[in-house]
């Protein structure tokens, strides 16, 4: 991992030099063509002014000639830099400008327009495109902690609802035996949710800020599949779903464990969405250099707004299963897949169930 990011650092310091060797020559073409175009025009207008009589034909001392010639060819010069200079010192003008209003917190802020100077354009494109990811990124942090805030507040509020009836009925014996029991269960359940979401952040969390993975093995991928779906086995036995195996014997050398959660969120998920009396299938195949496991269940399916956003932090596309998770999984298991260099694509219609596929290097 560290030759790779050593080698994107030298091809991004190869781009940059050359860039600025660019802009260099591009300067230096610029500087030539003024005072060129300031010589051509001095000498044209001393021609035409000469021929039409306008100024007279005055013999000057050899030393005076190209004292004259210079300070008509700097004035021309002057003007014609300052009108180019606009067409640079503008643009840079609103990038200093933009950079001060992102400074103050302001992302929506854009920069427009088009110079004859390709690295200038350049310049202005990265300039957009960082203010684009620094709105997206804000957005997606006030996103996170608002729905971070209202996950972790809900079971909070609900234990501490049902804590106080307790709490009362020690007073006054309100409750009657089989109350007492819901309450005692649902504090445990939010006890658990709060457990639960508690451990995916930790888990998310130490994901995102990792870059090497250690402690990989070797170990079979398929095997590893069946011992998940064994795991969960209590999950859709107790619904009557139906898997559906197609495995690949592959050997694969990886951290075991964290590619066991990647498999236990998905599969999960794939039996949490399929109808009671349903099917979830599993395919493990080598392909082109690759281990290809899909993942197929058969339920609702999911629209494009949810497929757009599936992989956010805590985004649950079906409301009526929220209390089921906190739409973390998903973006553990894109975590994981990027840190095994590889990656998770998601197909899904409308009443045709979803495939996820993971794409692992062998």
């Amino acid at each position: 991992m560290k030759d790779e990011n050593s080698k994107n650092r030298c091809k991004s310091n190869d781009t940059d030099c050359k860039s600025l060797s660019s802009l260099r020559t591009a300067f230096t073409l610029l500087v030539f063509a003024i005072f060129t175009s300031a010589v051509m025009i001095t000498s044209v207008l001393v021609i035409l002014l000469c021929k039409m009589g306008l100024i007279p034909k005055v013999i000057m001392p050899p030393a005076v000639l190209p004292l004259v010639t210079l300070l008509a060819c700097t004035i021309i010069g002057t003007i014609l830099s300052s009108f180019v200079g606009r067409l640079v010192i503008n643009p840079l003008r609103s990038l200093i400008v933009a950079n001060k209003e992102i400074k103050r917190g302001n992302y929506h802020v854009r920069v427009s327009g088009q110079t004859p100077i390709g690295e200038l354009n350049a310049l202005i494109q990265s300039f957009n495109d960082m203010a684009d990811e620094l709105e997206s990124t804000n957005l997606f942090r006030n996103d996170f902690i608002n729905n971070f805030s209202h996950e972790f507040k809900t079971p909070i509020v609900s234990i501490r609802g049902f804590a106080r009836q307790l709490q009362k009925d020690n007073e006054h014996h309100l409750l009657t035996d089989g109350q007492r029991k819901e309450y005692t269960d649902i504090i445990a359940y939010e006890s658990d949710r709060l457990v639960r979401l508690s451990s995916n952040i930790l888990m998310l969390t130490k994901f995102e800020n990792q870059q090497i993975v250690t402690d990989k093995t070797e170990f079979y991928l398929d095997e590893q599949l069946r011992h998940v779906l064994l795991i969960l086995e209590k999950q859709w036995s107790s619904r009557s779903i139906e898997p559906e195996l197609d495995l690949e014997e592959v050997k694969y050398n990886f951290n075991e464990e964290m590619l066991s959660q990647m498999w236990l969120n998905l599969i999960g998920n794939a039996i949490k969405f399929s109808p009671d009396g349903g099917t979830v299938k599993i395919r493990c195949k080598k392909k082109e250099g690759c281990v290809v496991v899909d993942i197929i269940d058969c339920g609702e399916g999911m629209d494009s707004d949810t497929l757009r956003r599936i992989f956010d932090k805590f985004y649950q596309g079906d409301t009526s299963r929220r209390s089921d998770g906190n739409g973390l999984g998903l973006a553990i298991v894109k975590r994981i897949a990027e840190l095994a260099n590889g990656e998770i694509t998601v197909k899904s219609e409308k009443g045709k169930g979803s495939t996820f596929r993971v794409k692992l290097p062998l």
